[in-house]
């Protein structure tokens, strides 16, 4: 399956995550078997944001990735396309600065932080090329920027396991915790068509960073790129 033929009107994808926003961290837990936790700790520790600077959060969710910055007095802004994540987030948390916004336009002046990052909502985004340049625009020259994202399993016996994990057993436990399960469904599809962590390494240099690197984790199952703005 081609991502282009997973492409879905962005309203249609806001709408999918407003309904599972209620639940959306406790599935997530589940579904990755607590590693998605080792996976933010990964992501604070690679922005390596100091006391004072601003970092842009997006695809921020409910706010899970943005409270470390916040703890650690971090200026910084969780932004999202969905409402209901939003409204989730900002019961939990009333002292961040929820704020709505399209990746591909985001809502910011040019050179505005010092760092960008995106935990598991790049591949939602319906052109992702335009999206890194909007991140590059929006970071200040020598910024950061670090893409937390599904990718390949590293093992070739080990990718093929994922990969019918995430078509057979993913929508079942879904089913279970989730309050929109279907929506798992077009999750674990846009898993499989996500290019590998070369693939995006080559997008994100050609929307114009610099020094672009990547590093697995738990086995190629989620890749950590990070890249820095001309």
């Amino acid at each position: 399956m081609s991502r282009a033929s997973l492409a879905k009107d962005p309203r249609d994808v806001a709408a999918m995550f407003d309904d599972v926003a209620e639940k959306y961290d406790v599935t997530n837990d589940v579904l990755s078997l607590g590693q998605d936790r080792l996976w933010r700790r990964a992501v604070i520790r690679a922005v390596g944001a100091q006391p004072g600077q601003r970092v842009l959060d997006i695809a921020a969710g409910t706010g899970t990735s943005s409270e470390p910055f916040a703890d650690a007095k971090v200026h910084v802004v969780p932004a999202d396309f969905s409402l209901g994540m939003l409204t989730v987030g900002k019961r939990r948390r009333e002292d961040l600065g929820f704020t709505a916004a399209d990746a591909m336009r985001l809502p910011f002046a040019d050179d505005s932080f010092d760092a960008v990052t995106m935990s598991f909502g790049l591949r939602n985004v319906s052109d992702v090329d335009e999206a890194l340049r909007e991140f590059a625009r929006v970071t200040r020259p020598g910024g950061r920027l670090v893409i937390c994202e599904f990718s390949a399993p590293t093992n070739k016996a080990f990718r093929t396991i994922y990969t019918e994990y995430l078509m057979r057993a993913l929508p079942p436990v879904a089913r279970k915790v989730s309050s929109n399960p279907e929506s798992y469904v077009y999750l674990a599809e846009s898993i499989r068509a996500w290019p590998d962590q070369r693939g995006l390494a080559t997008q994100i240099q050609a929307a114009g960073w610099a020094d672009v690197a990547w590093r697995n984790l738990s086995g190629g199952i989620v890749a950590l790129h990070r890249a820095t703005a001309v």
